[in-house]
């Protein structure tokens, strides 16, 4: 039986993300075929999480970006790989990842992107991504990507990492940073990553 609050997340998710987008909900199968949620993260290795948003998009965030807890040595050797192949700087790979999921590798939006850099499923598959789930696939697809973007706006960062989160279209449209509050917090939360991790 669903708890109160689980049943209201489930039966209204979007006032949940409007009102406190961090709010997670964690989905998995049991062996008998007993799909569960729960609130509470789970201790085995296969599940969902539901309702993720952006970690970095919260325009309201609390989160102090100049001291929050860095991760420098989480997938090392994946992004190194990434880096090097697609010529991305490994501080800006770890920043986008870091503004995008928090480094949780599990998590699925609301919207249906998948992973640590948060990859539509279009999006995986168009660039050659077949499992975005997967640490490595993903990374290496999500740093394609945003390699795809730095070339296209000639290697401005910021306009590259807005490119990331509301679409190339969006930067060409408004030719410049898209007057989105979201997309203007995220490429602020990312230049400020992208700087410690460069440190």
């Amino acid at each position: 039986m669903f708890k109160p609050i689980l049943l209201f997340i489930l039966l209204y998710p979007q006032l949940i993300l409007a009102a406190a987008p961090t709010v997670k909900v964690f989905q998995y199968t049991s062996a008998d075929g007993l799909v569960t949620f729960t609130d509470q993260k789970p201790t085995r290795k296969r599940y969902k999480t539901l309702l993720f948003r952006c970690f970095a998009c919260e325009i309201n965030s609390a989160v102090d970006w100049h001291n929050t807890p860095l991760f420098e040595q989480k997938y090392q050797t994946e992004i190194i790989q990434a880096s090097k192949k697609h010529l991305v700087s490994p501080a800006l790979i770890r920043a986008v990842i870091h503004a995008e999921s928090a480094f949780k590798p599990n998590v699925i939006s609301k919207a249906g992107a998948i992973g640590l850099m948060q990859l539509m499923p279009q999006t995986a598959k168009q660039l050659g991504v077949n499992k975005p789930q997967q640490v490595a696939e993903n990374i290496n697809g999500g740093t394609l990507y945003l390699s795809l973007m730095l070339k296209r706006f000639k290697g401005n960062i910021s306009l590259a990492t807005a490119a990331y989160n509301a679409g190339p279209t969006s930067v060409e449209k408004y030719n410049g940073m898209p007057p989105f509050a979201e997309t203007k917090a995220y490429v602020e939360r990312v230049k400020i990553l992208h700087r410690r991790y460069r440190l």
